[in-house]
């Protein structure tokens, strides 16, 4: 994931959630459409757009998409 406009891509195009730059910031239970199984979807989503596993504490951990995004970058 070379930058926060390629994940938003992939949670648009991933999830089919419409969500903006401003959204990246929001508490992930203020997106409208947001539930549990989003998280796991994205999860999977990430792990085959980086090519490897992500921690799945550090995921529960995050509050917001940019929290996920971090996840995903720093692994």
């Amino acid at each position: 994931m070379t930058s926060i406009d390629g994940f938003i891509t992939l949670v648009r195009d991933d999830l089919g959630l419409t969500i903006s730059d401003s959204d990246v910031d929001r508490p992930l239970d203020e997106i409208a459409g947001w539930d549990s199984l989003h998280l796991l979807t994205l999860l999977s989503a990430l792990e085959r757009a980086e090519g490897r596993s992500l921690s799945l504490p550090a995921a529960l951990e995050a509050t917001t998409l940019r929290g996920l995004y971090d996840v995903a970058v720093t692994g």
